[in-house]
């Protein structure tokens, strides 16, 4: 068995023959497989290589600065969750990963007190614009794949729009480290 693969612009085509297919095809693999992998998801390449090369300038910080953006009380929610922090639900043993969350960015009818503000991270120049932008990237394409599930569900397209505008989805870069004895 393989993941299967569907091409984005196949959806936003304007072409409703090509759209209704990517819909069929994207519903087929969700409720066949459960997974799917997306092409020509309209994430620029040169922001997805930003947002790694800025990802590992920070993880390769040293553990006191990182811990600087380890905000208590968000519980991982915003800025940085140190190695062995997580666990997996009904497991004692520690997550062998360390992460940074960037959460949605306050636009119109922006809740505040919903939603904890971003973490800065001051060491690294355009950390903070490039998560953005690819928080912003991604909402797009997966606000076009909502869609696209929407009318494979007999749904109005637009049926999940209002909960991806302002919503509390959370870009998380997950670093593993490597594992030098035995956890």
């Amino acid at each position: 068995m393989s993941i299967p693969s569907v091409d984005l612009s196949e959806f936003l085509s304007g072409d409703p023959v090509r759209k209704n297919q990517f819909v069929q095809n994207l519903g087929n693999a969700y409720e066949e497989i459960g997974f799917v992998a997306i092409k020509n998801h309209g994430i620029p390449g040169d922001l997805i290589a930003d947002l790694y090369e800025y990802v590992q300038q920070f993880f390769s910080l040293p553990l006191e600065q990182k811990k600087q953006y380890e905000i208590k009380g968000l519980a991982g929610q915003r800025g940085y969750t140190s190695f062995g922090k997580e666990h997996a639900k009904g497991s004692e043993a520690p997550d062998l990963k360390e992460f940074f969350q960037y959460g949605q960015i306050a636009r119109d009818n922006f809740n505040e007190v919903i939603y904890p503000n971003n973490v800065s991270v001051k060491e690294i120049q355009d950390f903070d614009i490039t998560l953005a932008e690819a928080y912003r990237a991604f909402e797009k394409s997966g606000t076009a794949l909502l869609q696209a599930i929407a009318l494979y569900l007999g749904l109005d397209e637009n049926y999940f729009d209002e909960l991806v505008y302002n919503g509390n989805s959370i870009l998380r870069s997950i670093h593993y480290p490597p594992i030098t004895t035995e956890p």
